[in-house]
């Protein structure tokens, strides 16, 4: 028994390292799909563009990572101008406004018409942002089963966005990726984005 017992550390040692490389391999591999989708894809000619939203300061001003979403859909409505533009976003507990509203504020400022965004303001996730924004659209005429769209958000959130857009009815969907020029947040949301895709697989139904 003794000699048994001496050994049980070294077992159990050996299945923990063993549960922590299936982690890392399993998780790399998530990160490759996060890797995979955070660029460009234009398909056909999309006529509709959804910004989806990120946190608002407590100023009303866009977070960095919101205005470089914001910044990338202006840079390519400069050369698309018509579009019809939906800013996709609810008002978290920690913000003064509406993400939507906060979007539709700063595309309007840089020259976008008023009239060409159309304000979906009651999502608080990604799976509620392509929903809401599709009901939205069709209620505008506009029926995603048939029309191309155009998904803008940071790269690291774009294979999900993609994959959520897909299993809830959008026929063709592009995707244009914003970069992640505030360093902390970009280490933060590769670690983060990974999990995130795994539970949106499994629950987002």
């Amino acid at each position: 028994m003794a000699g048994y017992r001496g050994k049980q550390p070294r077992r159990w040692l050996s299945v923990l390292l063993t549960l922590v490389l299936i982690g890392t391999f399993f998780f790399a591999i998530m990160f490759g799909l996060v890797m995979v989708g955070a660029h460009d894809v234009i398909r056909g000619n999309p006529q509709v563009m959804i910004v989806l939203g990120c946190r608002v300061m407590p100023g009303g001003e866009p977070s960095i990572l919101l205005q470089d979403r914001l910044d990338t859909a202006l840079d390519y409505l400069d050369d698309h101008p018509d579009m019809t533009v939906v800013v996709s976003g609810g008002q978290g507990s920690n913000e003064p406004t509406s993400e939507a509203a906060c979007m539709a504020d700063y595309l309007e400022e840089h020259g976008v018409d008023s009239h060409q965004i159309l304000l979906e303001d009651q999502s608080s996730n990604t799976k509620e942002n392509l929903i809401y924004s599709r009901e939205l659209l069709e209620e505008h005429g506009i029926v995603v089963l048939r029309d191309e769209v155009l998904v803008v958000s940071n790269g690291f959130h774009l294979t999900r966005a993609q994959m959520l857009a897909e299993r809830y009815g959008y026929k063709s969907v592009s995707a244009l990726a914003a970069p992640t020029s505030h360093i902390p947040s970009r280490i933060q949301m590769y670690i983060r984005e990974p999990l995130a895709l795994v539970k949106s697989f499994f629950l987002d139904k």
